[in-house]
């Protein structure tokens, strides 16, 4: 079995974000890492061909720095990747399908496509839909349970107020993982010696003809959140203070 996963290398969570011009950032100094979402997929890929036998393949489409990130999901335990290089910081959605989809291609379709549920920078919660649409394969997201049967994948997908839905498909689809899936393993030192001698192909966006401005979807312009203004403490009895809350609502906040 031939299993791709769709990594994403992003700035991590904690990292303090400098906006540059309008719809760019500083990132020449800060922490990048795989996208959290995408390692269950990663770790369940890895499982599935630790049992059944064959090769998982990362598959990222991003900036040349996206080599270490690839790196830790080799050392988790794929056996090797693709990078399609870009200089962009934000591709669209569907440009970033369309470039997975010609890496694949080129590579050989897999009998299966892991990715996170979303992306914890852009969200756009896009990307595996696209490229299941490009591929002409199914695609369930928010997987939290998985299993495989004579060529039949069933799947249990969170669908809110702890509600689940269940969804069997056929070989090959796209599968967004999420937390629930598994517990993403800690690859340990020889494991991290070991993905360095794994094999990274390096890829140009211009090596499929795409181009990365050539895109439905782009940032328009990036905003610094405001910081929150501190808490007022209303004092009184409780109809004193039911007043005073609705007067702040209306006269001061005006969202009454």
């Amino acid at each position: 079995m031939k299993i791709c996963v769709c990594v994403k290398h992003v700035p991590d969570t904690a990292a303090t974000i400098k906006l540059k011009g309008d719809n760019g950032f500083e990132d020449s100094d800060i922490k990048f890492v795989s996208n959290p979402y995408d390692d269950y997929g990663v770790e369940e890929a890895v499982s599935l061909v630790e049992k059944n036998g064959g090769e998982v393949v990362i598959v990222t489409v991003g900036k040349e720095g996206a080599a270490a990130t690839i790196r830790s999901a080799m050392a988790m335990g794929a056996d090797r990747a693709i990078l399609v290089k870009t200089h962009h910081q934000f591709l669209g959605s569907d440009v970033t399908a369309r470039a997975l989809k010609a890496a694949m291609d080129e590579d050989g379709v897999p009998d299966m496509i892991f990715t996170g549920k979303g992306s914890v920078d852009t969200e756009s919660f896009q990307t595996q839909y696209r490229l299941a649409g490009y591929l002409g394969i199914p695609v369930v997201n928010e997987v939290s349970f998985l299993s495989i049967d004579n060529g039949r994948v069933t799947v249990e997908r969170e669908t809110g107020g702890g509600d689940k839905q269940v969804i069997e498909m056929g070989l090959p689809c796209v599968v967004g993982a999420t937390k629930g899936l598994n517990e993403p393993r800690y690859p340990k030192f020889p494991d991290i010696m070991k993905a360095r001698k794994k094999e990274i192909k390096e890829m140009e966006l211009s090596d499929f003809g795409i181009d990365a401005g050539d895109t439905r979807v782009m940032i328009e312009k990036l905003e610094s959140v405001p910081e929150r203004a501190g808490a007022k403490m209303i004092n009184g009895t409780v109809d004193a203070q039911t007043t005073e809350l609705i007067r702040i609502l209306k006269e001061d906040e005006k969202v009454l």
